[in-house]
Formats: structure tokens, C-alpha cells, sequence
């Protein structure tokens, strides 16, 4: 994304134009950063997520790339997101299908899985709770 941006950017610079250039190539580059996995703790498979629960007891968020109410959970955690067990259903079809399951059919995320139960986007007040339990 950021390259995208970044040959769009020359193209307008190219025609008189930098600050367009300018603006979009910020837009693009919060694009590329709310989609970067860089941003959210690293993913895990659904079945590993599963068990690395079963065993801690800390919750699974079931997150895509993209999502704005993914990256909301995200930032209003701050670093207690590390703490919990991020599947993104994007790469995992089983997680994808755990989703689906959770939600009549359709891949609502955040989904978070506390002791068995989902949570559709929950508040993230809810779940900082859910990790001092």
C-alpha cells in the first residue's frame, strides 16, 4: 500500500500538485500501518490459540486486517494486547469458520473468546477486565 501511495504521490508531484501528493501519501500510509501486522501482536492459528488458552486462560480475538473495530480493540488495549491470543481469520480458515459459526454465518470480528464463550466486538474495557480475572 505504502508503494502504491508513494508512485501516486510522484505522478501528482510530477503535475504541480505536492500537496495533494503529501496528503495522500499520508493516507496511504495510515492505510498500510492499520493493515500492517506489525501493529497487532503476531497471529496464531485457531487450534493453537485454543490451546494456549486452555492452558493461561486468556482470551482469543478473532481479528482481520483492515478492520476498524479490530483496530480500535487494538489500540484501546494498548499492551495488554500482547496478552491475548489473536487469530486473523484472513489466514486461518478455521478461525474464519470459528467466526462464522459464533455469528449466524457472517465474519463479524473482533470475536472474543473468553472460557469457551464468544463476544462480538465487546467493549474493550470488557475484555482489559477479562485479563485481570
Amino acid at each position: 500500500m505504502l508503494l502504491g501511495g508513494a508512485a501516486l504521490a510522484a505522478g501528482l508531484i510530477a503535475k504541480g500538485s505536492p500537496g495533494t501528493a503529501t496528503a495522500l501519501l499520508l493516507v496511504f500510509g495510515l492505510l498500510a500501518g492499520v493493515n500492517s501486522p506489525l501493529l497487532f501482536p503476531r497471529s496464531v492459528g485457531a487450534e493453537e490459540a485454543r490451546r494456549r488458552s486452555a492452558t493461561d486462560g486468556r482470551p482469543v480475538v478473532f481479528w482481520r486486517p483492515g478492520c476498524a473495530y479490530c483496530l480500535r480493540l487494538r489500540i484501546r488495549l494498548g499492551r495488554r494486547a500482547r496478552r491475548l491470543h489473536w487469530v486473523d481469520i484472513r489466514r486461518d480458515q478455521e478461525g474464519a469458520a470459528a467466526v462464522r459459526a459464533a455469528n449466524d454465518g457472517d465474519e463479524t470480528v473482533p470475536t472474543v473468546v473468553v472460557a469457551g464463550r464468544a463476544h462480538t466486538n465487546p467493549d474493550p474495557a470488557w475484555v482489559r477486565g477479562q485479563l485481570s480475572v
